[in-house]
């Protein structure tokens, strides 16, 4: 098991200290990030860490015009629209819905995103020729939803009953949910889709779980799920619902497994996007890169409170089990 040291981020980014801003100059390239993430997340951080390892520093040859989603999805248009007024050098988009606006508001400004499917949600022509404005890094592949249901399946002995937290503002979901419904047909599991557009919703989506007799749970990737990230390991220990995740964060505060790419190793290597396209570089020209491996992370602790016993080729293959 590996040490995490989490790092608390600024919880509000739209105010910097004076003395701070006072050391940029007008020529000081800015970037405009909308962040998804909670603010005790390392993944930020990642970004940043990445932007100062390639010799940027923050307030004095870089700005990070900085905009918190905490939940809301709804404001990405306004935050967008906000960040282009500002007319900043490059946009950092963390999620596929923040991409997708930034991609509407702008066809000049160079958009750097971390998304699902940029492909098949028309962020790129293709990976390897994005064209236009936007280029970035892609967390998904076509067969990870399947696998992780066959994971889940794997994990909780005689599964044929998993909920789904989907939300049907993200247009990925729907293809998250298509691959899934292939992946159930060949393991004999019936999804019961679970509709969780705002943080609010988390409370009633469990109870109709368990209404619907659901022996397990499928968390689809979004940065709505990514702020409640202690509300869902909570409700998922009180409903006693074996749960996967697709991001490593969610075992690390106490969810049950999670099979996914690691999205510090994402967050990091967008800054190398950001800065190729401050040296000169056109993001029609940078292929969108896919992540070379996925991570399994198991939470034993979990495991044992829901009385679960972790299958030996589990613990074999995963890449850290947390005690």
């Amino acid at each position: 098991m590996r040490r995490r040291e989490f790092i608390v981020l600024f919880s509000s980014a739209a105010t910097w200290p004076p003395a701070a801003a006072a050391q940029t100059s007008p020529k000081t390239p800015r970037i405009g990030c909308i962040v998804g993430v909670p603010a005790d997340s390392p993944v930020f951080e990642a970004f940043r860490q990445g932007l100062r390892e390639l010799g940027y520093v923050e307030w004095q040859t870089i700005a990070l015009e900085l905009r918190w989603l905490e939940g809301h999805l709804e404001r990405i248009p306004d935050l967008v629209a906000e960040l282009v007024r500002l007319k900043v050098d490059v946009l950092f988009m963390s999620n596929s819905v923040a991409a997708l606006a930034a991609k509407n508001a702008t066809r000049t400004i160079p958009i750097v995103m971390i998304g699902a499917d940029p492909v098949g949600q028309g962020l790129v022509a293709s990976l390897s020729r994005p064209g236009g404005n936007v280029t970035g890094l892609s967390g998904f592949n076509e067969a990870i939803s399947g696998k992780r249901l066959q994971l889940l399946k794997e994990f909780v002995p005689g599964l044929t009953r998993v909920a789904v937290v989907m939300n049907p503002l993200m247009d990925v979901h729907a293809i998250f949910w298509r691959e899934s419904e292939v992946a159930a047909h060949k393991l004999g599991v019936t999804l019961q889709p679970l509709e969780v557009r705002g943080l609010d919703d988390f409370e009633r989506a469990f109870a109709a779980a368990k209404r619907g007799n659901a022996q397990a749970l499928l968390v689809f990737d979004d940065p709505l799920h990514g702020m409640g990230i202690h509300r869902i390991v909570d409700l998922a220990a009180s409903s006693r619902l074996p749960a996967m995740y697709g991001s490593r964060e969610f075992p690390v505060y106490g969810g049950l497994i999670s099979y996914g790419a690691n999205l510090v190793v994402l967050f990091r290597r967008a800054a190398t996007f950001v800065d190729n396209i401050l040296k000169g570089a056109k993001p029609a020209d940078l292929p969108v890169e896919q992540p070379t491996k996925f991570e399994l992370v198991i939470n034993l602790k979990t495991a044992k409170a829901l009385g679960l016993d972790v299958p030996p080729t589990l613990l074999v293959r995963a890449d850290e089990v947390i005690e």
